[in-house]
């Protein structure tokens, strides 16, 4: 009978927890900044990923990318249904049950299409939402997954990505600016504050986005070591420098600092360090914190000049900071600290440093490309967007009938 460690198991376990609690941050995070009357309408669209993508998941999503291999491009059906996947250990991790492997990666696959929303806040249609949150996840999530978790080309070629960066937030988002281009640019009234509606929700919702980072992160491990510990220390360490970096900024452009700011610097942080958080060194991590509050702040300066309306910059700190913390991955990854990893370019890995450029440009392109095409064919049978009338009067009460506070 194959060996269970019980110490990695409830690791994996707990640290599935962790990130399932990201998707109800990431549900505040967003919810406090948009405007009040659509502060429901975007809680739900990251609750409802937990059901869509969980029977997803179960049926062919988990099996699609870690049951076996066609050409590179996709796993096989012979897990659907977790056929076969229980408490014994399986291929991708023979130290714990093979569910415990499908839940912490179920939970991950949860928590990526909420990310996009952000993008699109205020605007888009529910029933459209939910075909898109089904048709993305099988046609991007899924695809991505393999290529770089699941034994695909690029994990052949020998790419890495310790927590999902190109997964997870450079497939995110680069959908996010592909929707932007489809649905269009937010409506406001005459005099309609685009302030956030509540600045202690985002921060509520950043407190549990960093709690679960470090089960994101760490509990990529799968086991309670060096690694996971590793992992911690980075996760702590580049949220933490990328705050400060983001702080700087703010206060030195705009004369104060600011809340707001220094949580999504934060973010951008945490994002940057996730495919490389298990692969480089300690010190690192601070130049990865660093990288990441400068680019993803000018990322959002330009996004501000081309005039797309990235509502809550999705694009800006995902995607620009998973590509960040991805190419930096290239540079700064270590054998010494990870030996299922590879040495960056600093330690004379030119080869893999190519590597995982390409494995950006390829996940970057595909995500954008497929995301337009799916929420183009979506527009064909229904609006993606809701009416003008719809949008003026708020999405709670027009899609969902409910208000987030009483007024009267």
């Amino acid at each position: 009978m194959p060996h269970i460690d019980t110490g990695a198991t409830a690791f994996v376990l707990i640290s599935s927890a962790f990130v399932a609690l990201m998707t109800p941050g990431i549900a505040f995070f967003y919810g406090g900044l948009v405007r009040r009357k659509n502060f429901l309408a975007i809680m739900m669209q990251s609750f409802i990923s937990m059901g869509i993508v969980t029977a997803i998941w179960v049926g062919v999503g988990y099996s699609l990318v870690f049951s076996g291999d066609v050409y590179g491009l996709i796993g096989d059906l012979d897990w659907a249904g977790l056929r076969g996947v229980g408490g014994e250990p399986g291929p991708w991790a023979p130290h714990i049950p093979a569910l415990a492997h499908f839940e912490f990666q179920e939970m991950v696959a949860i928590f990526t299409p909420a990310l996009i929303t952000g993008a699109f806040a205020d605007r888009v249609n529910f029933p459209s939402y939910l075909r898109f949150l089904v048709l993305w996840s099988l046609l991007v999530y899924i695809p991505v997954a393999h290529w770089t978790r699941g034994g695909g080309f690029i994990a052949q070629w020998g790419g890495i990505d310790f927590a999902g960066g190109l997964v997870v937030h450079v497939s995110a988002g680069f959908a996010a600016l592909a929707s932007v281009y489809v649905v269009g640019r937010r409506r406001f009234l005459p005099g309609e504050r685009t302030l956030p509606h509540s600045v202690a929700f985002v921060a509520l919702g950043t407190a549990l986005l960093w709690f679960g980072w470090f089960g994101f992160n760490g509990g990529s491990a799968l086991a309670a070591d060096g690694v996971a510990s590793q992992a911690f220390v980075n996760t702590d360490i580049a949220g933490s420098a990328a705050m400060l970096t983001w702080l700087c900024l703010t206060w030195v452009r705009h004369g104060k600092p600011s809340l707001v700011g220094a949580l999504t610097g934060a973010i951008s942080g945490l994002v940057c360090i996730t495919p490389a958080a298990g692969y480089v060194p300690t010190w690192s991590a601070f130049v990865f914190g660093v990288a990441a509050g400068v680019l993803c702040y000018f990322a959002i300066v330009l996004k501000q000049r081309q005039k797309w309306d990235d509502a809550l910059d999705v694009w800006a700190v995902h995607g620009v900071g998973g590509i960040t913390g991805a190419v930096l991955l290239g540079v700064f990854a270590l054998r010494s600290v990870n030996p299922a990893g590879a040495d960056g370019l600093l330690a004379g890995g030119g080869s893999f440093f190519g590597i995982q450029l390409a494995a950006v440009v390829i996940v970057t392109a595909y995500s954008f490309a497929v995301t337009f095409a799916i929420l183009k064919v979506l527009d064909r049978f229904e609006p993606v967007r809701v009416s003008e009338s719809v949008e003026e009067r708020g999405l709670d009460t027009e899609l969902h009938g409910e208000q987030a506070y009483d007024l009267t």
